[in-house]
C-alpha cells in the first residue's frame, strides 16, 4: 500500500468515526425500536430497567466507535460496556436475552452502514462489527458466569447458614426470608433427615449432592457440618420416599429421619430432634437405617435431650392417662408380667381378651403398639418419665 492510499484510507476511516458518532442517537433509538418490536422480554421489563438497557446500548455503540477508531488501543470488554447500568441488571435479564440485545444492535449498525460510511467502506465497517460483536459476546457469556459463581458460592454460605440455625433452633423471620431467598417454595410438608457425610466433601461433590436432593424433592437445604449431613426436604410429594432414595449418598452408618412438620417454619424442631437421634442412635446397635428420631425417644432422654423428654411426657404419658387409670393400670401390668398377656390378665382378674382389648385400645390412643418389643419399650420409659414428672411437679408444690 503506497503512502496515498494510506492516507486515503485513514482519511476514509476518520470520516467513518465522525458519521458514527453523529449517528449514534438515532443507531439507539432504532435498537430499542427493534427490541420493543421483536422481543417479549424486553417489552415485559419495568421502565427503569429498560432505561438501563438503553444505556447499555448506547454504550455498546459508543465503544464500538472507540475501538474502530483505535482498535489497537481499543478493548472488547463487556464490563465496561454494562458499567453504565446497575450489577442488578444481570438479575432482570438473562445471558440468552444479552446476547439477543448484541445480535440486534449489531444488526442495527449493519443495516445502516450504508448511511454511516462510502461504498469503499462498508465492507470494512460490517467485518469490523463482526469482530467487536463476537468478543463482546464471548465477554459477556464471561461476565454472566463469574456473577454465577458468584451467587453460587453465596448461595452455599447462605444455605450453610440456614441448615445452622434450625439445628440450633433459631426460627424467627430472618430464617424464614433466608429459606425464600434461596428458592424454598414453602408448598407441603418438611422433613429432616441427619447422618455420616461422606469423606472428601469437595465442591463437585457437594454440587452433585445438591442437585439429587432437588431431584428427590421439590424444596430442598443441604448442610455439612464437619462429618454429620443435613439434609431438609420439602413438597407435597412423599417425603419418606425422598429421604430413602438419598440413603446412598450418606456415608455409612445411621441416618435419622425427624418428624415430619406442616412447614419449614417448624424444621427447628425436627432438625434438633433429628440431631439428636443420630448422638443416641449409638445406644440402639439394631436401629434400621433410616430410623425415625421418634423411636429413639428414649435413647435421647437417656442422652439428655429435653425435647425428647418433653415429647415423652406430652405425646405418650399424657394421652394415656386421659385414656383411663384402667389403660395406665393395665399397661403397667402388662409390662410387670414380663409383656405376657395370660400373667397380666391373672393379675388384674380380667380374662386375657379384656386385656388384649384395652392394649389395642392404648395402640389407638397414642399411636404405639404395646404389644411390638420396640414401641412397648418406648412406651415403658414413658410411664416411667410421666411418673418421675408428676413426682417432680408433687415436689415442687409442697
Amino acid at each position: 500500500m503506497t503512502v496515498s492510499e494510506r492516507v486515503s484510507r485513514e482519511e476514509g476511516s476518520s470520516d467513518v468515526v465522525r458519521r458514527l458518532r453523529g449517528g449514534t442517537d438515532m443507531l439507539t433509538s432504532a435498537a430499542l425500536r427493534r427490541l420493543d418490536a421483536e422481543l417479549d422480554w424486553y417489552r415485559s421489563l419495568a421502565a427503569e430497567d429498560r432505561s438501563w438497557i438503553g444505556l447499555v446500548a448506547q454504550a455498546g455503540i459508543a465503544a464500538f466507535i472507540t475501538w474502530y477508531e483505535q482498535p489497537s488501543s481499543g478493548s472488547y470488554n463487556a464490563q465496561e460496556i454494562f458499567r453504565a447500568a446497575p450489577p442488578e441488571l444481570t438479575r432482570s435479564i438473562s445471558l440468552q436475552h444479552t446476547l439477543q440485545l448484541v445480535r440486534i444492535v449489531v444488526e442495527v449498525v449493519e443495516d445502516n452502514a450504508v448511511q454511516l460510511a462510502e461504498p469503499g467502506q462498508q465492507r470494512e465497517l460490517r467485518d469490523a462489527v463482526l469482530v467487536y460483536s463476537r468478543e463482546v459476546a464471548f465477554s459477556a457469556a464471561e461476565i454472566y458466569a463469574r456473577a454465577a459463581e458468584t451467587r453460587g458460592a453465596w448461595d452455599a454460605r447462605l444455605e450453610a447458614l440456614v441448615v445452622d440455625s434450625l439445628v440450633r433452633g433459631v426460627a424467627d423471620d430472618s430464617v424464614r426470608s433466608r429459606i425464600a431467598a434461596l428458592g424454598w417454595s414453602g408448598l407441603g410438608a418438611t422433613l429432616v433427615l441427619v447422618g455420616p457425610a461422606p469423606a472428601a466433601m469437595d465442591e463437585r461433590r457437594t454440587s452433585d449432592l445438591r442437585r439429587a436432593c432437588r431431584r428427590a424433592a421439590a424444596d430442598a437445604l443441604v448442610g455439612i457440618q464437619g462429618d454429620r449431613l443435613v439434609v431438609v426436604l420439602g413438597g407435597e410429594g412423599d417425603l419418606r420416599a425422598a429421604a430413602e432414595s438419598l440413603l446412598p449418598r450418606f456415608a455409612p452408618g445411621p441416618v435419622v429421619l425427624g418428624p415430619q412438620v406442616r412447614d419449614v417454619g417448624d424444621a427447628g424442631r425436627a432438625a434438633r430432634a433429628a440431631v439428636a437421634g443420630q448422638l443416641a442412635v449409638r445406644a440402639w446397635p439394631g436401629a434400621p437405617r433410616p430410623v425415625l428420631a421418634d423411636e429413639l425417644l428414649p435413647e435421647r432422654m437417656l442422652n439428655g435431650d429435653p425435647l425428647a423428654r418433653r415429647t415423652l411426657v406430652e405425646d405418650l404419658y399424657k394421652p394415656l392417662v386421659a385414656g383411663g387409670a384402667t389403660l395406665v393400670q393395665t399397661l403397667e401390668e402388662y409390662f410387670a408380667q414380663g409383656r405376657s398377656l395370660e400373667a397380666a390378665a391373672r393379675a388384674l382378674f380380667v380374662h386375657p381378651n379384656t386385656v388384649r382389648y384395652r392394649l389395642r385400645r392404648i395402640a389407638q390412643v397414642v399411636g404405639w403398639d404395646p404389644t411390638d418389643a420396640r414401641e412397648g419399650f418406648v412406651l415403658q420409659i414413658a410411664l416411667a418419665v410421666g411418673r418421675l414428672t408428676q413426682t417432680d411437679a408433687g415436689h415442687s408444690g409442697v
